[in-house]
């Protein structure tokens, strides 16, 4: 206990110093916070804008590159997002393979919640993410590859990844609603779409690769649908996540 209090004091003070090195107080939200064992939003509250002489953010994060008025999706990509090697590779993968275009952008986007938003439940989260903007087979693909990816099929070569015994254990099993989700998807119209996701992620993947989002500039430009005011300011039903993965440190 006494070691976690002062890994606690420590990042709390590594968080004062970066904060005193802002002109503006930073807020973290409750889910934010989540991750390192804390309830709760901090960096709240009008006290610490009197104690510190400062103002809330209300803008972007001075930390984070900026990013245009009206963002398009490659701009989350460059400016928000970690990992994304993986997801190219993942599509280059397919477009060798001659996938449908389809099949090559959910590739592309199967982990974007993983490199802009969250990681838990990240099918479901990246699903919700795109759908306004995607064919429906593509953001259920997303949806649905969370629980195959856990099921072998043998019938498209498709194993359990070993790296999921190292992540893992030997012994994991996923969850009930997992289960439940792969057995809905197993029959459904759409499951070949999803399962080629799984075919197609790169488990074992090479940070070293040279891979390139021109190959897919047409096939997102074919089948994303990049509104007018930019991703964000559309008034779609997901326009607040995208707003929020722009400003992640805006108080309100």
């Amino acid at each position: 206990m006494a070691e976690n209090t002062s890994l606690n004091e420590r990042a709390d003070a590594l968080e004062r110093k970066m904060s005193d090195e802002l002109d503006v107080l930073l807020s973290k939200s409750a889910l934010f916070n989540m991750a390192d064992g804390k309830l709760g939003a901090t960096g709240v509250g009008a006290d610490l804008a009197t104690k510190y002489g400062k103002h809330q953010l209300m803008d972007d994060d001075p930390r984070l590159p900026k990013m245009p008025a009206k963002p398009i999706l490659l701009d989350y990509f460059e400016c928000r997002a970690k990992g994304i090697n993986h997801m190219l590779q993942s599509a280059t993968h397919a477009l060798k393979a001659s996938m449908p275009e389809k099949t090559i952008l959910a590739c592309l986007l199967h982990d974007i919640a993983n490199a802009i938003f969250i990681k838990s439940d990240h099918g479901y989260w990246g699903a919700q993410l795109i759908e306004p903007y995607v064919d429906e087979e593509v953001s259920w693909a997303v949806r649905a590859h969370q629980a195959l990816r856990f099921f072998p099929d043998e019938s498209v070569g498709y194993s359990y990844p070993e790296m999921y015994v190292k992540h893992f254990g030997p012994d994991y099993e996923p969850d009930d609603y997992i289960k439940e989700a792969y057995k809905r998807a197993r029959n459904h119209k759409w499951y070949m779409t999803a399962r080629m996701i799984t075919v197609h992620d790169i488990y074992s993947f090479d940070p070293d690769a040279a891979v390139s989002w021109e190959p897919f500039v047409d096939i997102v430009g074919r089948n994303f649908r990049q509104p007018d005011e930019g991703l964000g300011f559309d008034n779609s039903p997901t326009a607040h996540m995208w707003r929020t993965i722009r400003r992640p440190t805006k108080y309100l």
